[in-house]
């Protein structure tokens, strides 16, 4: 042995800033459940939100056969009898379009009285105007003035992101509004959208998603991806703008690896191919969310945008089959790992952390109720 005390403390020292990096900019993954979709309504429309499940039970009624297993009939029905909603933001964006001030003013207030009015989703926020020239300055009013009125926990979520400086500005901005209304520091969170090429790939090479992260400082609670903005903007032709689009999975494969560790979650876009009209256009729509839902899921994002009621269906009927499809595997696995037994898979530590994070996923959104673990062992395990 060679190596002395003040060898070892030399080298603490040498690494001790890079520590810290790490400890600051890769927290590890974000506490507490992650919804499974966003709903965007329009802000003039969102009195509507509470019929999203009875529209979703209707559809089901209308169009038979049921686009999924009967198996889980009685789970899909009574998650959209009872939580048709998860994540829930007010649109004040492309949704709702250009208003004069007034209209807007009267929206945001509109919108507030509707959440007084009875039971809300358990996640909840509002989609701003972005932060570019022309719409910068009613985006910050919108703001302001659904905080003033407002008073539960929500997130913001900020559209056409094109470089860290709107991020930077947004902080300042948070940290304003948190002085102005004597707010804890960081209580306003917000999320990110992927919507232009820029925000994935800078001008000066640099993978510009993991620059907003940093200037986020903690701050940003979200990656979402914008399918169909960010396909125009990449040249796709309309015909051909999807979520599996080769365009599509390599922006989606930069922001997974920008945000791994950070705590920030990833949320995938949506398809536009709406199920309406007749029995076979419905359940053509139906069998492409099923499978697109299904894809996501497969490469890590958990999270993803629905567009109307009829979707839903297809939502968490491919979100319950993805954990009820690998529950007595991961669960076998896990267990194996604990009891150090390879069973033919030899497991590192960190897809154990994988497999209690896959395991917490499927109690969190209703697929799975019993897995062989308790909740506090899974949450320890990641």
């Amino acid at each position: 042995m060679r190596l002395s005390d003040d060898d070892y403390a030399a080298l603490d020292r040498r690494l001790a800033a890079h520590d810290t990096f790490l400890a600051t900019r890769y927290p590890g993954e974000r506490p507490g459940r992650q919804p499974v979709h966003t709903v965007y309504i329009p802000a003039d429309r969102i009195g509507g939100f509470r019929e999203w499940g009875p529209q979703a039970l209707a559809a089901l009624d209308d169009c038979p056969p049921l686009p999924f297993p009967a198996a889980l009939a009685d789970r899909v029905r009574a998650k959209l009898a009872g939580e048709p909603i998860e994540d829930l933001r007010i649109d004040f964006e492309d949704g709702y379009g250009v208003r004069d001030d007034d209209q807007e003013d009267a929206a945001v207030k509109a919108a507030v009285a509707v959440l007084a009015e009875g039971p809300r989703p358990p996640f909840l926020g509002i989609r701003i105007k972005s932060l570019e020239a022309a719409t910068r300055h009613r985006s910050l009013r919108t703001l302001d003035l659904f905080l003033s009125l407002y008073a539960e926990p929500f997130t913001v979520t900020l559209p056409k992101v094109s470089g860290p400086d709107q991020v930077t500005a947004m902080v300042a901005l948070c940290e304003t509004l948190e002085r102005g209304y004597g707010l804890a520091a960081g209580t306003l969170t917000f999320e990110i959208q992927i919507e232009l090429p820029s925000a994935v790939l800078g001008a000066d090479g640099t993978a510009t998603v993991a620059r907003l992260i940093t200037a986020a400082a903690g701050r940003c609670t979200g990656l979402h991806y914008g399918t169909y903005d960010y396909s125009a903007a990449a040249g796709v032709a309309a015909a051909y703008q999807a979520m599996d689009h080769p365009v599509a999975d390599h922006a989606k494969a930069v922001i997974q690896a920008a945000a791994a560790g950070t705590g920030v979650r990833l949320s995938d876009g949506s398809t536009n191919i709406l199920p309406v009209g007749s029995d076979v256009a419905v359940h053509d729509a139906w069998a492409l969310h099923h499978r697109l839902v299904r894809r996501s899921l497969e490469r890590g994002f958990y999270q993803g945008w629905d567009l109307h009621p009829a979707q839903l269906p297809t939502r968490y009927a491919a979100t319950y089959a993805f954990f009820a499809d690998g529950v007595d595997a991961a669960s076998i696995r896990l267990r194996r790992y604990l009891d150090r037994q390879s069973g033919g898979i030899l497991d590192e530590p960190a897809t154990a952390r994988a497999l209690a994070g896959y395991l917490l996923r499927g109690l969190d959104c209703g697929a799975l109720d019993d897995v062989g673990f308790t909740r506090e062992e899974l949450t320890a395990l990641t």
